[in-house]
This record gives structure tokens, C-alpha cells and sequence, in this order.
């Protein structure tokens, strides 16, 4: 079948088409935000006067003289708030066992040392202290570990001391660690 309509007709009916359907788009666009508003405006005046009726109340209770029960309640807060500031301080002086100090052991152990306890306390002489406790295979091994962690920068003082040498092999050692 032969198609009769000019080339200039066609393409103004191609036109003619795209602009009917974006006239539709817009239209059905337009119908959809309006739907949306009306169902939205209930809610937004429903919260207005909520929002309003609090704020009224919460002025009607400032203005109103507190009662004993509210007075013995303030006072309650304010002791507890005092016992809060109490635990706070000294929870600031004490010293908190951290992973950075755990890796820094370890770290700096070798593959035959083998570690059984690492113990924190706090000595009121020195301040915290590490305590390591392990098995070495040799004295030079030993000596060696302890060099290594005199190395590192997380250690004031390394104590190793000398009747862990005793023994020539299978060295019970302990370790007092001073961190920085």
C-alpha cells in the first residue's frame, strides 16, 4: 500500500503527537500533586493544633508554682547529679587497660615466645603496671623479647628479672611492663 501523505505532514503529525502526550503528562502530573496536597492538609492542620495546645499547656505548667513532690523530685536530680560528677572524676584518674597496649605485647613477641598471662594492676608507688608472664626456649630468646620491647615506644621501664635466667631452656619468665 502506498502512503499518500506528504513528508511535511508526517512529521507534524509526529509532532503534534509528542506535544499531546505531554500535554497529558502534565495534566495527570498535575492531578497527582494536587491529590496529594488535599490528602496532606488535614494532617498538617491536625499537627498545627496539637503543636499549639502543647505549647499553651507547657506555659500553664511553667506558671504554675512547683509542688513538694516536684521540689523533693529537683532535689533528688541534683544529688544524683553531684554523685554522677563524683564517679566521673574518678573515673578520669583511672587507668584503662586498652587494646593498643595488648597489641604492643604482642606485637613485639616472637613466633617461639609463647605468653600465658598478661595481668594490669595499679601500683600506688608506680602507677599502672603490665605484667607478662610466658615461657621462652632459650635465654637468648628471652633477652632478645625483652630488647625488643625496650625498643618500642609504649614502655617507660621493661623489668625483666635475672632468676628468670636460671633455667638454660623452657624459661618460665615474667615480665613487669611500665607503659608511657
Amino acid at each position: 500500500m502506498i502512503n499518500l501523505i506528504p513528508n511535511h505532514e508526517k512529521k507534524k503529525k509526529v509532532k503534534d503527537f509528542y506535544f499531546r502526550l505531554l500535554v497529558v503528562f502534565l495534566a495527570m502530573f498535575s492531578l497527582c500533586a494536587t491529590a496529594g496536597i488535599v490528602s496532606l492538609l488535614p494532617t498538617y492542620f491536625l499537627s498545627h493544633v496539637e503543636k499549639n495546645l502543647a505549647q499553651t499547656e507547657l506555659a500553664a505548667q511553667k506558671n504554675e508554682p512547683a509542688t513538694a513532690l516536684d521540689q523533693d523530685l529537683s532535689a533528688v536530680v541534683t544529688d544524683l547529679n553531684k554523685k554522677f560528677t563524683i564517679v566521673e572524676q574518678a573515673e578520669k584518674n583511672r587507668y584503662f587497660v586498652s587494646e593498643k597496649v595488648v597489641r604492643e605485647v604482642i606485637l613485639r613477641k616472637m613466633p617461639d615466645i609463647k605468653l600465658h598471662h598478661i595481668f594490669f594492676e595499679r601500683d600506688a608507688s608506680t602507677g599502672p603496671l603490665v605484667k607478662v608472664s610466658g615461657t621462652a626456649p632459650s635465654r637468648e630468646r628471652l633477652l632478645l623479647f625483652r630488647q625488643r620491647l625496650e625498643d618500642g615506644s609504649a614502655w617507660k621501664t621493661v623489668d625483666l628479672p635475672i632468676s628468670n635466667f636460671v633455667k638454660g631452656a623452657d624459661i618460665l619468665f615474667n615480665l613487669t611492663l611500665v607503659p608511657s
